[in-house]
């Protein structure tokens, strides 16, 4: 019974991730100019990621050591959890900001 679900989970996964990947291709050949806002909106992010990588401590504690993780691996984690925070705070102001411009308005 497990395995009829697992293979059910990893059908619906291929058909979701095919359908993330053919659409918007299919949109992109009718409006090229969204391609344009995309690649700003990527590049941002890998601007983001960048800082965040800097801003990233290489320091390992003896609990991450002990299961194996490495200076690189704790930096890359780290950066993860750096650039989450702070899409997360341009996300809460951007809502804010939206909120008091649409109560002003």
């Amino acid at each position: 019974m497990i395995d009829i679900g697992l293979y059910v989970a990893y059908g619906l996964f291929g058909l979701s991730l095919l359908a993330a990947v053919v659409l918007p291709a299919i949109n992109l050949t009718k409006s090229p100019g969204g391609l344009v806002k995309s690649l700003m909106g990527v590049g941002a992010l890998v601007v983001l990621f960048f800082v965040a990588y800097l801003l990233a401590d290489t320091s390992v504690s003896l609990k991450a050591a002990s299961l194996g993780e490495t200076e690189s691996s704790v930096k890359m984690i780290g950066a993860g959890l750096i650039l989450f925070y702070i899409v997360m705070v341009i996300a809460v102001i951007g809502i804010i900001f939206s909120e008091i411009n649409k109560a002003l308005k």
